[in-house]
């Protein structure tokens, strides 16, 4: 379910109370723009500021990968994508690749496939700063909390973690921060890289904490067209390149630097060659 950012609270409160694909590669001159699926309401991964400006790790990374294949920055079309729509947008060739803190798993595995992983991010609840009686999983279970449509964390809550817990599962995180400042919810889960660029920004400073908890590791890819083995193999090799040039670690300082969080380090690739 998509909620609008316009009236999110009311609607996350009714909730709660009622319970790239084509692959073309630079010298094909029918396609001058190379279209890369990003999030745009993830602070620190992937954000949309005002002028059109984009911002974030996995902005970063998108743009080194797009750079190795030829492009150059103004000829990158960031197109949003929600966590319940990404193997659609692939599938249907709206975008040649997704960098939107996509896990590698499965079930993704079996419409799309990935390059990568670029990044290793864990499961982690977002709380209120006030809040002391949530510090572990079971201690979900009969609370009241918030994902995203299409999210691992929500599946891992339900089935393994607080099979008790009320989800509200929205369009976008952005929503859950907004519930959860307004304690219509008690918590927000997703990976730690994506909660603690919520808990950075200025307008939030001081209203939220991370619990420090790892839940799960979430290996995230670049999704892109099934099969398109030339394409997976470019985007590695860029990957790898962008680790050996010193480019990731400065990238994950530029975004994480100012927040209390400790990443893992460059993952080895472990999807194609």
């Amino acid at each position: 379910m998509k909620v609008p950012k316009v009236g999110a609270v009311a609607a996350v409160t009714a909730l709660v109370l009622s319970a790239a694909g084509c692959g073309l590669l630079p010298g094909d001159e029918d396609k001058p723009m190379i279209q890369i699926g990003i999030k745009f309401d993830q602070p620190g991964l992937g954000l949309r500021e005002p002028g059109d400006k984009f911002s974030g790790f996995d902005v970063d990374v998108a743009r080194y990968v797009a750079k190795e294949l030829g492009y150059a920055p103004d000829h990158i079309e960031f197109k949003q994508v929600y966590s319940s729509d990404r193997e659609l947008m692939i599938e249907q060739n709206e975008v040649d690749f997704i960098v939107a803190s996509y896990s590698i798993n499965e079930k993704r595995k079996a419409k799309v496939d990935f390059a990568g992983p670029y990044f290793v991010a864990h499961q982690d609840l977002l709380v209120r700063s006030t809040e002391s009686g949530i510090n572990k999983a079971e201690d979900l279970n009969n609370k009241n909390l918030c994902s995203v449509t299409g999210s691992t964390s929500a599946e891992n809550v339900r089935t393994k973690l607080a099979p008790k817990a009320g989800i509200t599962e929205v369009g976008g995180y952005s929503e859950c921060v907004v519930a959860l400042k307004e304690s219509v919810l008690d918590a927000m889960t997703t990976d730690n890289a994506i909660l603690a660029g919520y808990a950075a920004q200025d307008i939030n400073q001081g209203k939220f904490k991370l619990t420090g908890l790892k839940l799960s590791n979430e290996h995230y890819g670049i999704g892109l067209k099934k099969g398109n083995t030339d394409l997976q193999t470019k985007i590695n090799a860029a990957l790898r390149k962008m680790v050996q040039d010193g480019s990731w670690e400065k990238a994950v300082a530029a975004n994480f630097g100012s927040v209390n969080f400790k990443n893992e380090p460059a993952p080895q690739i472990t999807e194609g060659r």
